[in-house]
Formats: C-alpha cells, structure tokens, sequence
C-alpha cells in the first residue's frame, strides 16, 4: 500500500511540533528546577550560596540567630553569595535559614542548623549564686571604757608643795647655817663671861 506524500508530511509535522514543544517545557522548566539554596555553619560564620533562581520575581532570605536577626530581609536575583560572622559564643548557636522564592513556595527553603563552639574558647565556670544572710552582722569598735585624760585622776592624791610659810623639816644631816649657829653661841659665851668679870671687878673695888 501507498502512503501519500501528503500523510507523510503531515506525520513529519506533528512530530516537529512535539519535539519543540517538548524542548520548551523542559526549558521553561529547567530554570525552576534549578533553584539551589546552599548553605553552611561553621564556630565563626555563615556561608549563603544561592543560585539559579529566576531572577524576573523577587526572592527573599532571612537568617537568624537564637531568634536575633543576623541577616534582616534581604531581597536578591538570580543569586546570592554571602559570608556572615556571628558572634562570639561560648555555647552552641542555632542558625535559622529562611529563603522565600518570588516563583513559588515549592521552591523556597526553611531550614535549621547549630554553630558549635570554637576548640579553645574557655568555658565558663558557673558561678555559685550567693546567698545573703537576713541580718547583716554590724562589726562595732568596742568602746574603752576607761578613757585616757591628760589631766590626773581626781582620786589620785596631789604632789604635796611645800609652802614658804611652813617651818623646815628636821634636817638630818648637817645643813649650812650649823656655822652661824655655832658661832652666835661662842659670842653669847664671850658676852656672859666679859659681863661677869665686870660685875667682879666692881665689888672689888667697892670693898
């Protein structure tokens, strides 16, 4: 049987059609499928590599940190590369990824991951809660109950002063005026002996 040129052409076109068709579903669909969020945590940062998105719709990325923004919203194309320090810890962090495709939530991502803490960094000892006491103990300076004056007690008896009026105690040595004494007593004697020779010489010569 003879197939006419005409079927054949026709046959030849339909199958063009379908290749081309086929061609721009997979190309129009390629784009899409590509997207690829890639990402990473390490002690110190975060790495962002996003890539093949449509770059015709609005995508948006969001990373956090223990629930603090550490990259707000932030809006990009057909990609994103982006290296993010975080700060310093001395325990594990949980890092938060939120990527919003502009061209379907299929293609979005939300995903979780920890930052462990870097070899070296000293842990903190805890630190034991103190207590304080109800009654805080007041530490008084005793008082002295003797105190101290320049002045003398009044109990204490006073230095006795001679007064100039008062008559010389008895010396019990020899003293300066034994002298004068002695020879006010020779004059005594020499007047009472010259008084009685006199007294004698004139009744001798009244008898």
């Amino acid at each position: 049987m003879t197939i006419p040129r005409r079927s054949w052409r026709a046959a030849g076109t339909l199958a063009a059609a379908a290749v081309v068709g086929l061609s721009g579903a997979v190309l129009s669909a390629g784009p899409a499928a590509a997207h690829t969020p890639t990402w990473d945590v390490t002690c110190t940062e975060v790495s962002l590599h996003l890539t093949a998105y449509n770059d015709k719709v609005t995508n948006q990325v969001t990373v956090t940190v223990d629930g603090k923004d550490l990259l707000p919203t932030e809006t990009f194309g057909r990609g994103l590369d982006k290296k993010i320090a975080l700060p310093e810890h001395d325990k594990p962090l949980t890092v938060h990824l939120v990527v919003k495709a502009g061209d379907g939530d299929q293609y979005s991502k939300d995903d979780t991951k920890t930052a462990p803490v870097c070899e070296g960094t000293p842990t903190p000892t805890p630190t034991p809660s103190e207590t304080k006491p109800s009654e805080t103990p007041t530490t008084s300076t005793p008082t002295p109950t003797d105190t101290p004056s320049e002045s003398a007690s009044p109990s204490a008896p006073a230095a006795v002063t001679p007064s100039p009026s008062s008559p010389d105690l008895a010396e019990t040595g020899s003293s300066s005026a034994t002298p004068i004494i002695g020879g006010a007593a020779v004059a005594v004697l020499l007047a009472g002996g010259g008084i009685m020779w006199s007294v004698r010489k004139r009744r001798t010569a009244q008898h």
